[in-house]
């Protein structure tokens, strides 16, 4: 099938055949007649990469009626009635399409330019943060056609009185999952209630999100859905792989990974902008091509960093999933998880970053033993499963690197001309070396740094399975009526994480989602939650070391479903048969249970417990 045959008008198809668009991509295909011969609304389901923007693009400019727009001067002054021009008659916007970044927002406005060469006097413009407001109200009100806009700056022109809605006949959100999860629902819903009733909505995105489905349901009539692939799979060009190491050895994996493929081009996600700046600052520091994306870099210095990444200035991008969303490379081979994000369509977004436009891409995920569960539901969710990949040997990391320096010789443009004059003296310096000596310096010019931090390096993997008599033992427990959830007696933490105890348990309909939700939604920054045992009438769970003091004073006190939640360190947890700390431990004053001096009541010199037996005796509580 062509284009043609899709129903893509002449002037259209001269501009995407000089883009070099032959075939219709599977989206394109699918929605570009649906677009122009129902008329219906629509959503499409697709990995990003897969040609969204042409699919909704086409038939968008197709629909455009093209109004002249004014010039600058006729704003100010027509040169045949001499009078001035109303502002308010200029033409309004037709088409709006929303996109979560600036990145985004502006990649689809050239894109859109690009298909439009040849419809003369169409007006595109792109709304967004970070830039002058003044000459986009300056373009709005000489006439625009097509309007593309992050939410809140569309929002900040609309409250301006700058940008009306009134004339919208199409809607499109783009990446709409991003865009609700970057917390623009409320925008959104603001932006739709703006545009006409009679319009044509169509919302793209790469999952289908419970949010995304009541958007659809609420503003959308009877939509046609065209998915590709299936709801929340993974991109079928990309494999998936992760290395299984203790937590302290994550950075020492990230680096043997890299330096096994000399030809890397990808990105590495982090949780926090302190996770981030910590492991970029590092790699530089250590002689890598790489540098830092995320939240706390001004406009200009993002720019910088994302144009040196896009011409492969840089081999390494470190960034946050919030930095890099709006950020189209297509040709990165790798994308690396430091660590397992905790929703799945986040790890759909990142992976689905590399094996775009028919190329092959690897998605690999550097895991601890903690993380090893989080997996299996991301398996189960995109339908793939991940391969167990062995940490790179010293061995293996050398003979790829010298590979990779033969395959640069065997490569390199040799400029005849213009180095004879400097060969003769060159060879007169080395002539005393033999063939192999020379080839011996070469590589050990490039080699000895590597070889030298490689010396005596061990072992990082951690054996898939545990030994057979350390799962008999940890299935007993499990099983008894009186193991060590009701005994008190705890398994041990991964070293740098502290163990906690919450009195909240499946009874309580908790589970991880809901307990990591929980904690995300009372701890006041984020925090990485290791391992997690649920039990009937509490739970146990693990974050490190630095950040419990900060969950327990946080999460103690707060409302889960009625019940007060407790949280206290696991190995001062004294559990009653029926699972529930005791009283005394927990001061509600100072939501503390670090030592004995806390356990005092505010009037009171005598320790609770001191109280508590003088209670017993007949006394009165206090003094």
């Amino acid at each position: 099938m062509t284009f043609e045959e899709l129903g893509v008008m002449p002037e259209l198809l001269r501009a995407i055949e000089e883009m070099g668009y032959e075939q219709p991509m599977p989206i394109q295909a699918e929605t570009i007649p649906a677009i122009l011969q129902q008329g219906r609304d629509l959503v499409g389901l697709a990995q990003t990469g897969t040609g969204k923007t042409a699919a909704f693009g086409l038939p968008l400019l197709q629909s455009v009626d093209i109004v002249p727009v004014y010039s600058e001067y006729q704003i100010k002054k027509d040169r045949k009635t001499g009078k001035w021009l109303d502002p308010e008659d200029a033409p309004q916007p037709q088409a709006l399409i929303l996109a979560p970044t600036r990145e985004l927002c502006l990649q689809i406005a050239s894109d859109l330019q690009d298909y439009a060469k040849y419809l003369r006097g169409i007006a595109i413009l792109p709304v967004y943060g970070g830039s002058s407001i003044g000459s986009q109200i300056g373009q709005l009100k000489r006439g625009v056609h097509v309007v593309v806009a992050t939410p809140g700056r569309l929002i900040d022109l609309i409250e301006r009185g700058a940008c009306r809605l009134d004339n919208i006949r199409t809607l499109v959100m783009d990446e709409a999952d991003e865009m609700l999860s970057m917390g623009f629902q409320d925008d959104i819903e603001t932006i739709l209630q703006q545009v006409p009733a009679e319009h044509r909505t169509m919302l793209f995105s790469a999952t289908m999100p419970r949010q995304i489905a009541a958007i659809a349901k609420r503003y959308m009539s009877d939509p046609i859905e065209i998915t590709i692939g299936n709801k929340n799979e993974g991109s079928a060009n990309v494999n998936h792989v992760y290395y299984l190491v203790h937590a302290a050895d994550k950075y020492a994996a990230l680096k043997r990974i890299v330096d096994y493929y000399p030809n890397i081009y990808g990105i590495i996600f982090c949780r926090t902008k302190a996770e981030t700046q910590e492991i970029a600052k590092n790699l530089m520091e250590e002689g890598y091509n790489a540098d830092a994306l995320h939240g706390d870099l001004s406009q200009e210095q993002r720019d910088m960093v994302m144009h040196k990444f896009r011409t492969r200035h840089l081999q390494l991008l470190v960034a946050t999933d919030v930095a890099a969303r709006g950020l189209d490379v297509n040709d990165l081979t790798h994308v690396i998880n430091y660590g397992l994000p905790d929703d799945v369509e986040v790890y759909t977004h990142r992976s689905g970053r590399t094996g775009r436009a028919g190329k092959k891409g690897i998605s690999i995920a550097i895991v601890h033993i903690k993380e090893r569960r989080r997996l299996n539901d991301i398996e189960r969710i995109i339908g793939k499963k991940f391969e167990k990949g062995q940490i790179p040997t010293t061995d293996k990391i050398i003979e790829k690197q010298l590979f990779g320096l033969a395959d640069r010789l065997e490569k390199v443009e040799v400029k005849e001309e213009e180095i004879s004059q400097f060969l003769d003296p060159v060879a007169k310096k080395l002539g005393w070396l033999s063939n192999e000596d020379l080839l011996k310096r070469i590589v050990s010019l490039e080699f000895n740094r590597m070889l030298e931090f490689y010396k005596g390096s061990e072992n990082l993997d951690i054996p898939e399975e545990r030994p057979k008599r350390e799962r008999a033992d940890r299935g007993e427990a499990r099983n008894s009526s009186y193991a060590r959830e009701y005994k008190g007696q705890q398994t041990q933490a991964e070293p740098g994480y502290a163990r906690l105890f919450i009195n909240l348990g499946k009874r309580d309909g908790i589970f991880p989602k809901q307990l990591i939700s929980l904690m995300n939604s009372l701890v006041h920054h984020r925090i990485e939650m290791g391992r997690i045992d649920l039990l009937t009438n509490f739970s146990y769970f693990e974050v490190p070391e630095k950040d419990a003091r900060f969950v327990i004073k946080d999460m103690c006190g707060a409302d889960w479903k009625g019940r007060q939640v407790t949280v206290q360190p696991a190995d001062a947890a004294s559990n009653d048969r029926n699972g529930r700390p005791a009283k005394k431990n927990f001061n509600r004053k100072n939501k503390d249970y670090s030592n004995e001096e806390n356990y005092k009541h505010h009037d009171d010199n005598r320790t609770f417990g001191e109280r508590m037996q003088h209670k017993t005796r007949g006394g009165h509580r206090g003094k």
